[in-house]
């Protein structure tokens, strides 16, 4: 009976961390699904879309970067349950609120507070998974969570090409809402639980930074994202610009590339997580990915006149080839004792997004002086070769016990 009912509470963690993760993916994406439409009807010219739009997402990316920090800390102190109900709410109430958005100041505003609540939904999901799965099939809960997670960006094109850019923020605020009468009856890990009652330091996030072996181990988990944010915060959402560049055949649409990216991402992260069962190790998995991530960057830098059809499968191949999402945050969550557990899970991912900022002003910057073509072939060789490089000095984790804390 105890284990019947062990179960029905794993699965009921991993469908409500999917569904959040799908709300989570959707509001993070709309913006780059509706930049030029709703940009347009704020009447930002169209030499400016580039430089207004990097603005507007590199807010949102620096709130997501300070949520990280927030709900990290207090998954780790208050319990990875707090963490889903207060980032929900925080990220749900801001997209209502930028429906109602006339210029572009109050956009830059609203989507920063809406990336500061959109912070804490993977982290603390994940790390839920992850203390109540077993080590040798928690692969496969994080995989569920990332494959449903990740259509949300699919259900956020298809909404945004069939409703208006504010009515597309409504739904995803209202979405968020309606999840959080799934939260009741969540039980909270009891791995937490336990450090809890024992009164053990948590959430301490300077931890990760007075240690030289912890910190080392903390950056090279987030530089190993660095690709996948690169391929959907340039190569997709500025894909309009690039298309021009290289002579497309029509106007590439970046909605359909990001809903086409997606869903490769997530059949990515459903091979990638195979994969690594059957090898035994993710970080194998790590170094397949990356390498196709490479090839898949050329292909599409190098692929003069293309059409808008040719684009979609590009979209695709890109996704797929970049779809490690899971395995990078699950590599995350289990480098780390449960005092930081939820701290560096919560964190890495929103680092990894918030780098997006860094990525997108180099990309400007090389663009100035060798052409967007080139900047983002050096950009992302750039980023490619950082994270084979954080990869290789990782250890592997796929059967390591999570029963421990950090010193």
């Amino acid at each position: 009976m105890k284990t019947l009912q062990s179960n029905k509470n794993t699965a009921l963690i991993i469908i409500v961390a999917s569904l959040g993760y799908f709300v989570d993916i959707y509001d993070l994406i709309l913006f780059s699904v509706v930049r030029v439409k709703s940009l347009k009807d704020l009447n930002v010219p169209d030499a400016d879309m580039l430089r207004v739009g990097a603005s507007i997402i590199n807010s949102q990316m620096f709130g997501m970067l300070l949520g990280g920090i927030l709900w990290g800390i207090l998954g780790d102190k208050k319990g990875r349950l707090s963490v889903l109900f207060g980032s929900i709410i925080t990220y749900s109430l801001a997209n209502i609120a930028n429906g109602f958005v006339t210029d572009v100041n109050s956009y830059i505003i609203v989507r920063f507070i809406a990336g500061v609540g959109l912070a804490g939904e993977l982290g603390a999901g994940i790390t839920l998974v992850t203390e109540t799965m077993s080590k040798k099939y928690r692969g496969y809960g994080t995989m569920v969570v990332a494959a449903v997670g990740l259509m949300g960006a699919v259900a956020a094109a298809l909404i945004a090409d069939k409703y208006t850019w504010q009515t597309s923020y409504f739904i995803g605020g209202g979405m968020g809402l309606a999840l959080l009468l799934m939260r009741v009856g969540l039980v909270e890990s009891g791995l937490f639980k336990g450090a809890k009652e024992n009164n053990i330091q948590r959430g301490n996030i300077w931890m990760l930074f007075n240690n030289g072996t912890r910190f080392k181990k903390y950056l090279y988990c987030i530089l190993i994202g660095l690709p996948l944010w690169f391929v959907v915060g340039v190569l997709i959402t500025f894909s309009p610009e690039i298309g021009k560049a290289m002579n497309a055949n029509g106007v590439l649409n970046a909605g359909k590339g990001i809903m086409y990216c997606y869903i490769g991402i997530s059949i990515g992260d459903i091979v990638a997580a195979f994969i690594a069962q059957i090898l035994k190790s993710r970080k194998k998995v790590m170094y397949i990915f990356l390498t196709l991530t490479a090839i898949s960057i050329v292909i599409y830098l190098n692929s003069n006149g293309l059409t808008p059809e040719k684009f979609i499968g590009l979209s695709l191949l890109l996704g797929f080839a970049s779809g490690y999402w899971a395995t990078f945050v699950t590599i995350a969550s289990e480098q780390f004792g449960t005092n930081l557990r939820a701290t560096v899970t919560t964190t890495v991912p929103n680092f990894i997004r918030g780098s997006l900022i860094a990525i997108t002003l180099s990309f400007q910057f090389f663009k100035d002086q060798v052409g967007i073509l080139n900047s983002a072939l050096i950009v992302g060789f750039i980023c490619v070769v950082i994270a084979l490089f954080a990869v290789s000095q990782l250890e592997e984790t796929f059967l390591k016990d999570l029963d421990y804390i950090e010193e």
